[in-house]
């Protein structure tokens, strides 16, 4: 077999493949023994027919076009590993010349990795917040945990921002009652406006039992924006009453005998999370960082994908939202032009860190094996609320376990780069370094499962992956 390779851009090149048909015989027999079973051919068994009748029985072009369709990307393979190109995505390829007993010769055009160094990924230097909690910091997450050991109390006075009320709604239209637009004995606080427009402003200076009709906008279902006249009944009003932060509280809310002990755990749980949080932040400057310092080409076709990817997951978190796009960009306070010059940035920015990392790996020998694959596969299913042996089974069905060994390398590419990474905080102290899976724990700070994973699924994906990996370097 002889190869060419044009280099068309920095991505995307094209090979030229030329092979003589006694280089085909493998591709001719797995033909043969197909045909052999599909056709039936007098005084022959299935499968039985020899090569000259079946060229005879379906034609030679026929046997012909077959054994090139079945030879062509074994061919195109073993010139893509010759020739040590990493392609992304399936290749356009074209049949130039097709001479029985002759030659074989097609074109494969395919996007391929860019070829680079990654050299400058020791020394990144990344500045991040104080893992220091303040007094009133505490303050708030010990008053948020008070909050939740709060009693309502019914109060006679008139209505006030804060009151928890319970309230009737019913709306009409030119005099007449709507049936689908009314609530009975809704729990509603004064001041949220999370309701009708005017609902809080006529609450206010209420009593219990009092009634009152104001007129709005209604929102949503068949009537949305009609004006009506809406009536409120006011059945209660109540209001929250906290404990006091006393040793009491403090036995009634944790483990703890006094209020000291309880504000001290409080900090030092806010701390840790703190510090996670600095581990994560480090991560993401020490990788904006590296990106920056690489300059490279982007195959458009996977950027296009990675754009596709990104905005179907938007749509589909909106949809389940029961949000439209308009309303989101409203919310962002942002344009569509805006949106979809974020969306392609943030695109090219997760490609780019994709390559890098990948050849980071590829320089410094790295690979994931079976433990760290299937530990990977238990974390992922612990924060999707699945079991492990369903997310393994899914990633084996849906030939991911791929993507599943691929981010487990670029984790610990990554762990390179934190590593040789100089992070202080605010104040220029050093941050110590972690783990990928401490820094990546930070958001959730979720608590590290000790128990074995017990996965055959898994198990058994993570060594193809890992034998596949290895014979692709």
């Amino acid at each position: 077999m002889k190869t060419d390779v044009e280099e068309l851009s920095p991505t995307r090149v094209k090979l030229t493949i030329e092979v003589p048909f006694d280089e085909l015989e493998h591709a001719f027999d797995e033909t043969y023994k197909s045909l052999a079973k599909q056709v039936r051919i007098k005084g022959f068994r299935p499968g039985k027919a020899p090569a000259r009748l079946i060229d005879r029985y379906v034609g030679r072009g026929a046997v012909i076009s077959e054994a090139v369709n079945h030879a062509v990307p074994e061919l195109y393979n073993e010139a893509i590993q010759k020739e040590e190109l990493f392609a992304l995505g399936q290749p356009d390829v074209e049949v130039t010349k097709l001479e029985d007993n002759d030659e074989l010769a097609f074109t494969a055009e395919v996007d391929i990795r860019p070829k680079f160094e990654v050299s400058d990924y020791k020394g990144i230097e990344v500045t991040v917040d104080n893992a220091e909690v303040t007094d009133e910091q505490v303050d708030e997450q010990v008053g948020t945990l008070r909050e939740r050991f709060s009693t309502l109390v019914g109060v006679d006075r008139p209505i006030e921002d804060g009151d928890h009320l319970s309230i009737d709604l019913s709306a009409a239209i030119d005099g007449e009652k709507l049936e689908d637009v009314a609530v009975s004995g809704y729990s509603y606080e004064v001041g949220t406006n999370t309701m009708l427009e005017g609902l809080d402003e006529t609450l206010r200076g209420m009593e219990s039992g009092g009634e009152a009709t104001f007129k709005t906008t209604l929102v949503g279902g068949e009537h949305e924006g009609k004006e009506a006249d809406v009536t409120v009944t006011v059945h209660s009003v109540k209001v929250k009453e906290l404990p006091e932060l006393d040793d009491e509280f403090a036995q009634l809310a944790s483990e703890f005998d006094t209020i000291g002990e309880l504000r001290d755990d409080v900090r030092k749980r806010m701390t840790e999370v703190r510090r996670l949080q600095q581990l994560s932040a480090a991560r993401d400057k020490a990788l904006e960082k590296l990106i920056e310092s690489v300059d490279i080409p982007l195959p458009d076709s996977v950027v296009d994908e990675e754009i596709t990817r990104r905005r179907q997951s938007l749509e589909q978190q909106l949809a389940q939202g029961g949000l439209t796009k308009e309303a989101y960009l409203e919310s962002q306070e942002k344009t569509e032009e805006e949106f979809e010059e974020e969306l392609t940035s943030g695109a090219r920015s997760a490609v780019k860190a994709g390559f890098i990392l990948d050849q980071l790996a590829i320089q410094e020998d790295l690979s994931a094996d079976q433990g760290e694959l299937s530990q990977y596969v238990f974390e992922q299913a612990q924060r999707m609320g699945v079991s492990p042996d369903q997310l393994a089974q899914h990633l084996v069905e849906s030939n991911q376990i791929r993507v599943a060994f691929t981010e487990v390398v670029r984790g610990k590419a990554m762990d390179l780069v934190l590593a040789g990474a100089k992070v202080t905080d605010e104040d220029g102290n050093v941050v110590e370094q972690e783990t990928t899976a401490d820094a990546e724990g930070a958001d959730e700070a979720v608590e590290t499962a000790t128990e074995p994973v017990d996965d055959t699924a898994a198990a058994e994906a993570a060594d193809d992956s890992a034998d596949e990996a290895e014979s692709a370097k």
